[in-house]
């Protein structure tokens, strides 16, 4: 049973592996391509770029909880392939691209199937223990990492054979990874511990009412929820950022990305599964919060482009807070209800997606647009740092209610 479930798990990494690098070839080139379909700046593209994201957070709002329930009714895997196949249309479209509605229209598309990742945490509940349930959850930051290794520096070279090529790069690994799961990838979820799907639940509201019924989890979502947030000051705004400040080219955004998958991997793949066991789940959380803040802050007061490498690495530590919370949350709930929880989590990301680029991105074009009060592109990290203090401060009272903060 055991060498089964490091078998799954080494399926779904594969699989969510190239599932990122396909994500991961595209962000180098975005700005450019949302400029030049537009004939707008940089600071006016990131915008678009709000809008795009959003579309695409927006859909997946709606269908995660499906998604979620239709994995928990019929297994994981079905659902996973259609996911991903989802990806390799959109990726098509944003390729195809006459005009900036071409990409809306790609976005929603992949907004409506990209439950990749909320059916990969219910497929890794599935196949977990609550011993190694933490570290295997680290294992979905670590395929992230280390796509983000490989997709934004390929990106950046294949962007010099044409700012298109990259698109059908990213069609090809998606459809290339819906063929690998369609011989490959097992049934994670036995039929015993399936259920029928309810429509009541399926819905991004009752999902989220869901949450209640779980001791703790609240309050953890809260704090989750201000992390997504805060973390879109990164996610929505590296590529906008650091070419508006610093004037990288898409090939210096796509080795900026490769250092953060390197670190990101290390933490994940490495650190998470030595710290975590030794600190716990909470005082992980603590931890990883704090250096999100210290790494926020130092973006924000970077003025050299070295400096944004060097604050990556507190940054990057951060990382250990994440599966600590998704991990204290999954275990508070019942096997078969796993897929609806990560279902509801991935709703909690989305509406921090929707929310997070419209203050984060509007931020960036307000602070660096033709007559703005004060030039301050990083507005956004400052604003970051404090809600990931703030996510600290909830995930604290959740965890010990009546209790105060004592100074340090």
């Amino acid at each position: 049973m055991a060498t089964k479930g490091k078998a799954a798990i080494g399926f779904i990494f594969i699989t969510l592996l190239i599932d990122v690098i396909g994500f991961g070839i595209i962000i180098p080139v975005m700005p450019g391509l949302i400029s030049k379909l537009k004939g707008v700046s940089v600071s006016a593209a990131a915008t678009y770029g709000m809008w795009l994201t959003v579309a695409y957070s927006f859909m997946q709002l709606i269908f995660s909880p499906i998604i979620g329930n239709l994995s928990d009714k019929y297994g994981r895997r079905p659902v996973l392939l259609f996911s991903l196949f989802g990806f390799g249309i959109d990726y098509l479209f944003l390729a195809l691209a006459p005009s900036y509605s071409w990409l809306f229209i790609g976005r929603i598309i992949a907004g409506i199937t990209g439950a990749s990742f909320t059916t990969a945490s219910a497929y890794i509940a599935d196949v977990s223990t609550p011993e190694n349930r933490a570290k295997n959850f680290g294992m979905i930051g670590a395929a992230f990492g280390l796509g983000f290794i490989i997709g934004p520096l390929l990106g950046g070279v294949i962007s010099h054979f044409g700012e298109r090529m990259p698109f059908y790069a990213a069609a090809s690994l998606a459809l290339l990874n819906w063929a690998y799961g369609y011989f490959v990838l097992p049934e994670s979820l036995s039929k015993e511990n399936r259920r029928e799907f309810n429509w009541k639940k399926a819905n991004p509201v009752s999902s989220l009412k869901k949450l209640k019924k779980f001791p703790s989890i609240g309050g953890l979502i809260i704090s989750m929820l201000l992390l997504y947030i805060a973390a879109h000051a990164v996610m929505s705004n590296w590529s906008y950022f650091t070419i508006e400040r610093f004037k990288w080219t898409e090939l210096m955004v796509g080795i900026s990305l490769t250092v953060v998958g390197v670190l990101v991997g290390l933490v994940q793949a490495g650190l998470t599964r030595i710290i975590n066991p030794k600190l716990g789940n909470e005082k992980s959380i603590y931890l990883g919060l704090t250096l999100y803040a210290l790494g926020m802050i130092l973006f924000g007061l970077a003025n050299q482009s070295w400096m944004m490498f060097v604050f990556l690495v507190p940054y990057c530590l951060g990382g250990l807070a994440q599966p600590a919370l998704q991990a204290t949350m999954a275990g508070k709930v019942p096997p078969n209800e796993q897929g609806e929880l990560q279902g509801a989590l991935t709703s909690v990301m989305s509406l921090a997606s929707i929310v997070g680029p419209f203050i984060m991105n509007g931020l960036f074009s307000f602070f660096t647009k033709k007559g703005a009060p004060i030039y301050l592109p990083g507005a956004p990290f400052f604003l970051g740092c404090i809600l990931m203090t703030a996510a600290a401060v909830v995930a604290f009272k959740t965890l010990h209610p009546g209790k105060t903060i004592q100074p340090v």
